[in-house]
């Protein structure tokens, strides 16, 4: 098996092992910042093994309380539907700025916070998680098509060349995926946007 083989299914088994948080998993105490740090931590590691950085600091989240996208804590302790907003927020923010994620939450957090009534966040959210496999199988199932188009390309070159070349056409329709649906994402809140006014 070739090194670009390798990677792939490498790739596809830690695709395979991320997880999201499970709602059951969700305190429905409220939690002082040590605490939400430790959750987020032990919570989000699956979806961060790549890298080293820390799913949320204390910064990180006082800036977005600072800039309205995380509703205030009350008497220092967080509640459930904090840990909500910071569970979408992790995921947005990888790829959203402030001002898009704050206008994603917004009309969420206005409508269903704290609402013990009928629909609320904990049910949102717990809605949304059902799709994650089903994401998940059609994801990997695009990015093997993909790896397989990047295989058809530079046929005609050298191996050392041709290696490289796939690589970098792989890598270029990956990157043009994320591209396509983040610039999507960002005309339609602007267009919502532009409707609210």
């Amino acid at each position: 098996m070739d090194n670009s083989k390798k990677r792939l299914n490498e790739i596809l088994r830690q695709l395979a092992e991320i997880d999201y948080v499970h709602p059951e998993d969700i305190p429905n105490i409220d939690l002082y910042m040590d605490q939400v740090l430790t959750f987020l931590e032990k919570e989000l590691g699956t979806v961060r093994e790549v890298n080293d950085d820390k799913a949320m600091t204390k910064t990180m989240i006082n800036n977005y309380t600072k800039n309205q996208i995380l509703p205030p804590p009350e008497n220092k302790k967080y509640s459930r539907d904090h840990m909500l907003n910071l569970i979408f927020i992790y995921y947005f923010k990888t790829f959203l700025g402030l001002k898009d994620i704050k206008s994603i939450l917004d009309p969420i957090n206005e409508k269903y916070y704290g609402d013990g009534e009928g629909l609320d966040f904990f049910d949102i959210y717990s809605n949304m998680v059902g799709y994650e496999r089903k994401v998940a199988n059609e994801v990997t199932k695009d990015i093997i098509r993909k790896y397989n188009e990047s295989r058809e390309a530079f046929l005609d070159q050298d191996s050392e060349s041709k290696d490289v070349l796939q690589d970098f056409t792989f890598i270029c329709l990956l990157s043009f995926d994320v591209f396509v649906k983040k610039m999507m994402i960002e005309q339609y809140i602007s267009s919502r946007r532009q409707e609210e006014n």
